[in-house]
């Protein structure tokens, strides 16, 4: 019976863990994005295109939607 308490415990525990760490995750991206403007408009810049800001927010804007 005590071993079955064990079991629950870490269940529920990886379960409230994997809530956490989400929330965490999402929080810190949402602070701290991977991407910036001055990082597409240098992207764009190496592949021969002059980015205009309409451009830019445009990708800003699709990449925010997986976030």
């Amino acid at each position: 019976m005590d071993i079955l308490y064990i079991l629950i415990g870490l269940v529920i525990g990886a379960v409230i863990g994997f809530f956490l760490a989400r929330f965490y995750m999402k929080k810190y991206l949402k602070k701290n994005p991977p991407i910036n403007e001055q990082m597409i408009k240098a992207m764009m810049m190496q592949m021969g295109r002059t980015p205009s800001q309409k451009q830019v927010n445009q990708m800003m804007k699709s990449m925010s939607k997986y976030m």
